[in-house]
């Protein structure tokens, strides 16, 4: 069975790929970021888009800067 790119359910809808272009593209743009700060997000807090939502909030409620 091919894989979806444009239907994706369940879970992975929380969860960033970032080595699919179409999820780094759609996430860089929902969060305002370029593709190396979603990057260095997904390293320190893992994939799940909540968690990272979490991260660059509280960056930028400390004063570093995350935009691009």
């Amino acid at each position: 069975m091919s894989q979806n790119t444009h239907s994706r359910g369940g879970g992975d809808r929380l969860r960033i790929n970032f080595n699919e272009d179409y999820e780094v593209s759609h996430w860089t743009r929902k969060f305002g970021i370029s593709r190396e700060v979603l990057k260095n997000a997904i390293d320190e807090v893992g994939d799940r888009a909540h968690d990272i939502d979490e991260y660059l909030q509280e960056q930028e409620s400390s004063g570093h800067s995350h935009s691009s």
